[in-house]
């Protein structure tokens, strides 16, 4: 990795003398152990001592056994267990002066003066007000005689790094705290379950799910089952809501569904600030019309499980930059979090997350929701809006008059969450007065005319089904280029949406450059980028991607378990991707791999050599299993075979190997909620641009659109989702590997090899600039984070 002059390496930070205590806190959250692997690692790594803090600000408090130096191994397994292993408590004694005086002095006795917190905003705030009160706290210590001058001067000042683990997601300034997406896969994989039993007897289930003050679990579990009804703290039902939501019940039962859904957030309340809990739902339906109706409360479940990949990936970069950011701390910064926004690592101002969090409190108890939903920020309102868009259809009266017709198909291989996002697109056209079309099996359907009017009801249920239910193909539209001209104008086509990866872009591109030939092809086009290898240009993340990596994280988990019992056994395991190293890169990092080849990063046999005596090393100590990652075309001479052989040679008598392909599993199963959702809002999104094209480009009784702003593709880029025209990512491309020029994630494949013990290089020049919350980002940088 060439260092220029404007990268920033940690190499120059160095931890040597420092000493860090890591600590959760509050209530638990998957993802939490990842988050405390990835700061024990970290720290080590750059020299510094750290100290696991027992049962939360208690441990502190208490001292002895409960503050206990951490090493490599002992944060080994760690990953893939659910909760906390160091254990959490609720402290009252760390809320009084006595208590801090305390923890203070059991910090100073062993050099500790950085501190990760892991917890939610009471415990953030409750770091914040320690790191205010030190220096007093030490001069207490001192007069009392327990501590020396030299400590005073030593110890004079305490960094404070936040890392928010909870599951509810209420922290304002980060998309995504650690622990909510688990929360949401528990959530759907019960929803889901429930869907079964439902359609079986025709019931109505009434599911209560977390959320005493924030309704995002709610918000996004009806996103992504589609639930016919949700309530949340903050946003109350209008008065009159019980008559309205029987009349969509009874209406979507007429229409054919066989059940309904509503989800209640535990702290739901009507304008008035009554309470409305599941079993007064339940008893109004049950009161007016007469439908079998079920309650479920999930209480606890919401919280346990193994973490997802999304929250294992979360927490590791969150864990490393925390460590960079207690580094770089100095005694003038201010107690920061570490955070996501969007796709990027951020480091906001700890208090000034605490009062906005603070504020969203104070304006649902003032009754101002709108303000509420505001404050919660961008993420929180677009689910909001995009659940209001699909849940409930307009009376043909209100909707707007158009006289479009869009047409919706898939391209290229099947990837999960595509159903989710034809059932947005069509429900939200329908909405916005188009007659939508389904095309089924690609451009091969397209030109045979497989072309039909799709309805709002016909895609019902379809955002938990995995694949593609309009079927799709490989085949681009070159070859059949004339039939589809001609069937765009017997169906009067004037706008076209393609779900799709690589296929779908390159579909796109020969479609834009016939429009020289075929008038019938200047409409608007939108492209979604959806496939299990994330390898399209102008997009960090595709449909499918993430649900193709928690299979591959879950598969990854249980061979891991079958080595531990068998001992000294490396596992050599191929995942997908085509020539994109995602898959492979990604699901390394979050399952813990020891190395993962992939084309981007070329390889040779010296690297093979030293990967095969790391795992010798490790082997002497207490971990000794090995899991190492290959992508498929990695390399055509060193092949899986190569490797699993060349292992099993070099390994004898130290450790055994064993292969395994992974192969199409990773591209089955049903979506995950970030695939559900995500797939949802840039359908949506991407129906209201057609909208506006539709608008812009129609003149003299037509649509005539030719310009290259009108074949784009919708992705999300670092903070923003953004529409970019195809014709523009062409010399981003390299269309022989079929992969982009630059690929964002390759800065995380550093992250995995320090995980693992390597000496790498770390390019730190996107972290370390500490911004400050913005209240409501402007409508360009809208973020989609779940």
């Amino acid at each position: 990795m060439a260092q220029s002059d404007h990268k920033k390496f940690f190499e120059n930070l160095s931890g040597a003398g420092k000493a860090i205590g890591v600590l959760t806190s509050g209530g638990d959250a998957q993802g939490m152990n990842a988050a405390v692997r990835a700061v024990v690692r970290m720290g080590i790594y750059v020299g510094a001592k750290v100290y696991f803090v027992h049962e939360g600000y208690q441990g502190m408090v208490d001292g002895g056994d409960n503050i206990e130096e951490a090493t490599w191994e002992s944060v080994s397994s760690m990953l893939q267990v659910g909760g906390t292993v160091i254990g959490s408590a609720r402290c009252k004694e760390f809320r009084t002066h006595e208590g801090r005086l305390k923890a203070a002095c059991n910090l100073v006795q062993r050099g500790i003066t950085n501190l990760c917190v892991i917890g939610g905003d009471g415990s953030l705030t409750g770091a914040n007000l320690f790191r205010e009160e030190w220096s007093g706290l030490l001069d207490e210590l001192l007069q009392a005689g327990k501590i020396d001058n030299e400590a005073v001067l030593k110890y004079s000042h305490l960094n404070i790094v936040g890392m928010v683990g909870s599951i509810d997601n209420d922290f304002c300034g980060t998309d995504m705290t650690i622990g909510t997406d688990s929360a949401l896969h528990r959530i759907i994989e019960v929803v889901d379950a429930i869907m079964t039993t439902a359609q079986s007897h025709q019931r109505t289930f009434v599911l209560e799910v977390m959320g005493r003050h924030c309704g995002y679990l709610a918000l996004v579990s009806a996103l992504a089952c589609g639930a016919d009804w949700v309530f949340i703290p903050e946003m109350p039902p209008a008065d009159g809501w019980e008559d309205l939501m029987c009349t969509k019940l009874s209406e979507s039962r007429s229409r054919g569904s066989r059940l309904n859904i509503i989800i209640v957030a535990e702290g739901a309340i009507d304008r008035h600030g009554k309470a409305i809990t599941s079993n007064i739902v339940k008893d109004l339906v049950v009161k007016c019309l007469g439908f079998d109706t079920r309650v479920t409360i999930l209480g606890h479940v919401q919280r346990g499980g193994t973490p997802s990949a999304f929250d294992r990936i979360l927490a590791s970069r969150m864990g490393v930059e925390a460590v960079l950011a207690l580094l770089e701390a100095s005694p003038d910064t201010p107690a920061c979090v570490v955070s996501l926004c969007g796709n990027q690592s951020v480091r906001l101002p700890l208090m000034e997350c605490v009062q906005m969090t603070q504020e969203v409190q104070k304006a649902m108890d003032e009754g101002k929701f709108e303000e509420a939903v505001r404050l919660r920020g961008r993420s929180f309102e677009n689910n909001l809006n995009t659940y209001k868009l699909l849940a409930h259809r307009k009376p043909q009266s209100e909707l707007p008059h158009s006289s479009f017709n869009v047409a919706v198909l898939n391209v290229g291989a099947p990837a999960a969450g595509m159903n989710a996002a034809v059932r947005s697109a069509v429900r939200v056209g329908i909405t916005e007065g188009h007659k939508m079309f389904a095309v089924n099996d690609g451009f091969e359907g397209f030109a045979r005319g497989e072309i039909k009017e799709i309805h709002w009801g016909d895609v019902g249920g379809w955002t938990g089904q995995g694949g593609s239910l309009l079927g799709t193909k490989r085949t681009l539209p070159a070859k059949y280029i004339e039939k589809i001209a001609e069937q765009m104008r017997i169906n009067n086509i004037n706008a076209l949406l393609v779900i799709g990866g690589f296929e779908a872009y390159e579909s796109l591109l020969q479609l834009s450059e016939a429009r020289l030939h075929f008038e019938e092809l200047c409409i608007p086009m939108c492209m979604l980028p959806a496939t299990i290898s994330n390898n399209v240009p102008g997009t960090d993340f595709s449909i499918g991607a993430d649900t193709a990596l928690n299979a591959i994280v879950e598969t990854c988990d249980r061979i891991k378990q079958s080595a531990s019992g068998t001992k000294r056994r490396v596992f050599i395991i191929e995942t997908m991707g085509g020539y994109c190293g995602y898959l492979a890169s990604v699901g390394g990092l979050a399952a813990g791999a020891d190395a993962a080849y992939i084309f981007e990063e070329p390889f040779d046999i010296r690297d093979l050599q030293s990967n095969v005596e790391h795992l010798t090393e490790k082997m002497k100590t207490s971990i000794q299993r090995g899991l190492v990652l290959r992508n498929e075309n990695s390399n055509e001479n060193y092949t899986t075979d190569f490797i699993y052989q060349l292992y099993s040679e070099e390994g004898k008598g130290v450790f055994d190997c064993r292969k395994n392909v992974l192969g199409h599993m990773q591209q089955g199963g049903s979506p995950s909620p970030f695939d559900r959702n995500f797939g949802t809002k840039i359908a949506a999104k991407a129906m209201l641009w057609i909208s506006r094209k539709l608008k812009e480009t129609y003149r003299q009784g037509r649509v005539f659109a030719n310009t290259e702003d009108s074949v784009c593709l919708l992705g999300m880029h670092r903070r923003a989702l953004i529409f970019q025209p195809v014709v523009q990512l062409k010399e981003e491309t390299d269309f022989v590997h079929r992969i982009p020029n630059e690929q964002w994630w390759l800065k995380l494949r550093p992250l995995m090899k320090i995980l693992a013990k390597y000496k790498t290089s770390y390019d730190v020049s996107d972290s370390g600039q500490l911004e400050h919350v913005v209240r409501n980002r402007s409508k360009e940088t809208e973020n989609v984070a779940i």
